[in-house]
């Protein structure tokens, strides 16, 4: 079914003449962009400028480094025993296995499910949006808005990476080493922040915007 037929009452920016300013979100009239906020000084615009191009850019380059950053070790751990290295996956099974569950599933859902989640998801809209898809736009929005509510989180593991650096340093009997799986994971978490960033949610409503028979 064609998202765009269920929209009864609901009105875009657009078809109000209206847009919003992306730094203090004050509403102004649609024929002031290109100009300045009155409230802020930020630059005006309708849309944000190359908006997909630079959402795919961010993307791409998150995809190649998807692999490696869970592939590599992402810390290595010495003792008087020995020494040892691990994933992201190994460090949860480990975890796991030493009755950790909670911080095991905690790592896992930060680390593996978010990433792939926020990936997925703005592969999905981008995808959409591209091809001008008027498929259920306010579900669409909503998941841009769950995709920038749960990326803070997926630094999680790499701050218990540099914790337990600093944590162990203060025993001389163990140490902790980042590896560049960690570097390879916080660079996939910084990408997939600039590509949401990137991504203009307005787009989605564009195509609706020019199916409607009353704008």
């Amino acid at each position: 079914m064609n998202g765009a037929h269920d929209l009864h009452g609901v009105r875009t920016a657009s078809q109000a003449g209206v847009l919003e300013c992306p730094q203090c979100t004050a509403i102004l009239p649609r024929g002031r962009a290109g100009g300045q906020c009155d409230r802020c000084g930020a630059a005006l615009n309708l849309r944000k400028p190359d908006s997909l191009r630079r959402t795919w850019a961010f993307l791409m380059a998150a995809l190649a480094l998807y692999l490696p950053a869970n592939m590599l070790p992402i810390m290595t751990t010495g003792t008087l025993f020995g020494s040892q290295s691990n994933t992201i996956l190994s460090g949860v099974v480990y975890l796991w296995k030493d009755g950790s569950y909670f911080v095991a599933s905690v790592v896992f859902c930060a680390s593996i499910v978010i990433p792939v989640f926020k990936l997925a998801a703005l592969v999905m809209l981008v995808v959409t949006t591209q091809r001008r898809s008027t498929w259920r736009p306010v579900e669409r929005t909503r998941l841009y808005g769950m995709v920038e509510a749960v990326g803070r989180w997926s630094m999680v593991d790499v701050f218990v990476v540099a914790l337990l650096a600093a944590l162990v340093r203060l025993d001389a009997l163990a140490t902790v080493r980042p590896e560049p799986g960690a570097m390879a994971f916080g660079m996939v978490v910084v990408l997939t922040m600039l590509a949401s960033m990137s991504f203009d949610p307005r787009l989605i409503w564009d195509p609706v915007d020019a199916h409607d028979p009353h704008p």
